[in-house]
């Protein structure tokens, strides 16, 4: 049978960080134990009777109607990532149907590989839908980790994965002047893949490691964040080019592999572009990028 505890915990986050007024509900006198609705509240603002409610969000319910999950949706104020995820939880595929999940030890399609490479002068990397770095270029490599091989994503037992480098890794982490946000995102995009794919033993393999080696990861994993972000921009704090704001664009990879290319790029005469050209210089210097010393800030503008 499928494990329904994920979806128990997700509606019981999602009713906890409302109150009755925000849903139509009057607020009653008495002194509430905890904050939030109460099951019953979400219940008769969705149009639905106690039991039923209860039964689904105990996870005893195995046959849930689009209509139900519309209901809830709205009650608990979902936006779409969100209610995408309920549909996953509520509805796992079965067993048989569902695709093997990937291997730890996959790899970049060759010609992936070489179209990133081609990239010269823009930051490109590879990876899964654990956030394992199945391919860098070396750009890639020189922006988000220049303390790494440039060969470490070819060797699994050593393979970079952004987010656990973004919590266990302090030189990943001093990277991102916005850090807390960079991590709410990063929780609440694994959050997102692993209700799509719960029969992943080493997505959940990794979710585990963090969650005992991260206390700040273990408190977002609780709270059930759930979000996507395929484009976007970062801020970063480099240890040889200074700060830089760059955009960010995710392609995904055609395939039954979720693998997805991500590029960064700086606008058009901007200090962020500056940053970018000095980076690729410092490409010709190995001294330069061993290191690990700071080159001259470029000038903001």
């Amino acid at each position: 049978m499928p494990d329904f505890s994920e979806l128990s915990d997700f509606l019981r986050s999602r009713r906890a960080a409302l109150t009755p007024e925000e849903i139509g509900l009057p607020q009653l006198a008495e002194r509430r134990r905890v904050p939030g609705l109460r099951r019953e509240e979400v219940a008769l603002a969705a149009g639905l009777s106690v039991t039923h409610y209860t039964r689904l969000e105990q996870g005893r319910a195995r046959q849930v109607s689009d209509s139900v999950l519309d209901a809830i949706a709205r009650t608990l104020r979902l936006t779409p990532d969100e209610y995408g995820h309920l549909m996953d939880l509520a509805r796992p595929e079965p067993a048989a149907s569902r695709r093997p999940p990937a291997p730890r030890a996959a790899r970049a399609d060759q010609g992936i590989r070489q179209l990133i490479d081609s990239f010269s002068d823009t930051p490109a990397l590879v990876l899964d839908r654990r956030n394992d770095v199945l391919a860098w270029n070396a750009m890639g490599r020189l922006l988000l980790a220049p303390h790494l091989d440039l060969d470490a994503p070819d060797h699994p037992a050593r393979r970079p994965n952004l987010t656990r480098m973004l919590f266990l890794d302090e030189r990943t982490r001093a990277l991102y002047p916005r850090w807390q946000e960079e991590a709410q995102l990063a929780v609440a995009s694994l959050r997102l893949v692993a209700g799509r794919h719960p029969q992943d033993k080493q997505l959940a393999e990794l979710v585990g490691e963090l969650t005992v080696n991260s206390e700040e990861f273990a408190r977002r994993w609780a709270k059930h964040p759930v979000r996507t972000c395929v484009a976007g921009t970062k801020e970063l704090d480099h240890p040889l080019v200074g700060s830089l704001e760059l955009s960010f664009q995710s392609l995904l990879v055609p395939g039954p592999s979720d693998q997805r290319v991500i590029a960064y790029t700086a606008r058009a005469g901007s200090s962020s572009e500056a940053g970018l050209r000095l980076l690729a210089a410092l490409l010709t210097d190995p001294r330069s990028c061993s290191t690990g010393e700071r080159s001259p800030r470029v000038p903001q503008r």
